[in-house]
């Protein structure tokens, strides 16, 4: 191991320092010109990074700069290295595959500003599938609090590679905006761009910048400039804007994250966010059930002839729900806003004031928590309460107790719109105390996940994307945008698109809420199957109302069966924003759900990962006026094997899902 490791760090007195992937194909060059003579004042900091020998990012300044301290990067000196080899399994607890590699090379470089007699250390980490990079401020004399006032970190590209990138305005954003495709020299790349940033580098690669373990820090966005640089931008503490980050050493920035592969399907199949967090700190996980939910805001009671009561926020409307989830073994029920009186305090800018006397521990006269609870427990379903965060911020510690007291199953956090430092370290402060009383946790209003969800596995998902939401009030969940964000927010793990839904029309077709009786989504019923197989959340909630789930039941088969969390994940099809296929097994079985854009297409489908063996296919696809129909689907059960190729043919919209498992008589 000495042998191989050696070969990985060049010398110091060159002014550089290198480290390669495990495979070899990935190689990072620190750059730390004017520190190689001895007592020579120090230089730039700086990397690059190579991919199967081609440079893909260009040489690129690291640094971090503070209030009333120096900065620290530039001009010190390389004190010494560290090297590690790490190739080891871990467990997931629900995910995209249970059984996760970790395999990296480490270089860590010790810098030293003998005159001001600081320290940084710059960590980086090279994956098969990545590079991370990642500042550790060690215990000092000279440094105990620190305020961060600037992250240096760069992004230096060469030419003008495709990019896909999401502009959320301002820093108190729900990061709910669609993924434009753009060329790196479009103006509006100089707006600040949310994450991932996803970039076709040529014919070669394909790049995707984030960041993981957002802890004690703020979040982080990109911004280019000059011509092909993108800055990082952090978000500031809203009472002062240029405060970032205010904390104490020993301290670790979050990781910056470049992600690398030969597809955009490579990043939906990457472990590498998972990897660069800390291990399950849950001693006991057995309360943490995957698994499909009910919900009752998406349809907002309009519509339910039925039923014979008042349909609202009560308790009647609320079994009604848990009775659907019980029918299709869904295992969740989610009582939404309004349980424990107005959440917000109406003003002429806007409804999202947060309401001063609202009491998360009281109910209103109309509903019953306890009863939904017992009345639920017989038919094997869960119930999980919507909270709004500030009123979870001011009396979670009093709240959470009486949940776990009332049976109580979870929590659903909303209304954040915010990752600057304080609200990320409500996320962390909820959900430890959330584990500590067996409470899931589903973050609405939410910024993207950095995967945290491995240190704490009761947090089982999160919005921060354009979802179903969006189909009341707009025209913008197009068939376009449904096969984008696997690529872009999808790939970084747990996303609450809220799937299911059971209206389904023609793009053409399409009516507002307010237009219609039910909310309704652009696209096939196929299409909206194929979802809970190509988004990844183990707490998948389902958007629709029991009406039309029961009265237009096609497709209610496969609610039932699709499983929320994998023991292995492959993307076969991959184009973004115009089609996926995305095929993942749950012990023995296999699902494959394909979705299509605009552009009906017909995609081959090989399931040569079955192995030896006979198997047995339950296909459900558009039917062949689904372009005019998109509700009606056909059904058909085929043998299967290795050899075979399935072809899935899809309408504008349109989709393709797949249940495999061995024949009976194999």
């Amino acid at each position: 191991m000495l042998a191989v490791l050696a070969v990985l760090i060049c010398s110091c007195t060159t002014g550089t320092l290198t480290i390669d992937s495990p495979d070899g194909d990935i190689q990072v060059t620190i750059e730390t010109e004017g520190q190689a003579e001895a007592g020579g004042e120090g230089g730039d900091l700086g990397y690059r990074v190579e991919y199967k020998d081609r440079e893909i990012v260009e040489y690129s300044e690291l640094g971090l700069e503070f209030r009333d301290l120096p900065a620290l990067g530039g001009g010190m000196t390389v004190a010494g290295t560290v090297v590690k080899h790490v190739d080891e399994t871990w467990e997931r607890v629900w995910g995209r595959r249970k059984t996760v590699k970790d395999q990296y090379n480490e270089l860590i470089v010790q810098l030293a500003d003998e005159t001001a007699d600081l320290k940084l250390d710059l960590v980086v980490r090279v994956y098969n599938d990545g590079v991370a990079i990642r500042y550790h401020i060690p215990e000092q004399e000279n440094i105990k609090e620190f305020e961060l006032t600037a992250d240096k970190t760069q992004f230096n590209f060469n030419g003008n590679p495709r990019v896909w990138a999401a502009q959320y305005g301002p820093f108190r954003s729900h990061q709910e905006t669609e993924f434009k495709e753009l060329m790196f020299d479009d103006p509006i790349l100089k707006e600040r761009s949310g994450l991932p940033f996803l970039m076709q580098i040529g014919e070669e690669a394909w790049v995707a910048i984030t960041e993981a373990n957002l802890t004690d820090w703020a979040g982080m966005y990109v911004q280019r400039t000059g011509d092909y640089t993108l800055e990082t931008i952090l978000a500031p503490w809203p009472d002062d804007p240029e405060l970032l980050v205010k904390s104490q050493a020993p301290r670790s920035s979050p990781w910056r994250v470049i992600m690398i592969g030969d597809s955009p399907g490579d990043f939906i199949e990457s472990d590498i966010i998972a990897n660069l967090n800390e291990p399950n700190a849950l001693e006991d996980v057995s309360w943490i059930k995957p698994g499909k939910s009910s919900w009752d805001w998406w349809w907002c009671n309009r519509y339910g002839p039925e039923v014979d009561f008042e349909l609202g926020s009560n308790t009647e409307t609320m079994k009604h729900f848990i009775d659907l989830s019980a029918e299709m073994g869904w295992g969740y029920q989610l009582v939404d806003w309004t349980w424990y009186g107005p959440a917000f305090l109406p003003t002429e800018k806007d409804g999202n004031n947060p309401h001063p006397t609202s009491d998360i521990t009281s109910m209103e006269p109309e509903i019953d928590i306890p009863e939904l609870v017992r009345y639920g427990a017989e038919r094997g379903v869960r119930i999980l309460l919507w909270l709004e965060w500030n009123h979870a911020d001011r009396q979670m510690e009093e709240a959470f107790p009486l949940y776990e007291k009332w049976g109580v199953a979870g929590v659903k956090v909303d209304f954040m719109a915010r990752d600057d430092q304080y609200v990320v370290n409500f996320y962390h402060r909820l959900v430890k105390l959330a584990a500590k009383h067996h409470l899931v946790v589903d973050f609405h209003g939410a910024y993207k996940p950095t995967g945290v969800s491995r240190t704490y596995p009761n947090l089982m998902t999160r919005e921060g994307v354009m979802g179903n939401e969006y189909v009341k009030w707009s025209a913008r969940i197009t068939p376009e945008h449904k096969v984008t964000i696997p690529f872009t927010r999808g790939m970084l793990g747990e996303m609450d698109f809220t799937p299911g839904a059971f209206v389904n029309v023609t793009v053409d077709n399409h009516k507002l809420e307010s237009e219609a009786t039910s909310p309704m989504t652009m696209g096939t019923r196929c299409g909206e199957l194929a979802m809970m197989v190509v988004y990844e959340s183990p707490l998948q909630v389902l958007c629709d109302a029991p009406y039309n789930y029961r009265e237009s039941p096609a497709g209610t088969d496969f609610l039932k069966i699709v499983p929320t969390t994998w023991d292995d994940t492959r993307v076969l099809n991959a184009s973004v924003g115009d089609y996926i296929t995305t095929a993942r097994r749950s012990g023995d079985e296999w699902y494959i759900g394909t979705m299509t854009d605009e552009t009906g297409r017909t995609l081959s489908i090989p399931l040569d990962f079955l192995g030896e063996g006979s198997f047995e296919a339950t296909i459900w696809k558009d039917a062949a006026d689904a372009g005019v129909n998109p509700t009606n689907l056909e059904k058909e059960v085929i043998n299967v094997n290795q050899d075979t190729v399935l072809e899935a043919v899809m309408v504008r919209g349109g989709g393709h899902v797949v249940h495999i498992k061995r024949s009976e008589d194999a």
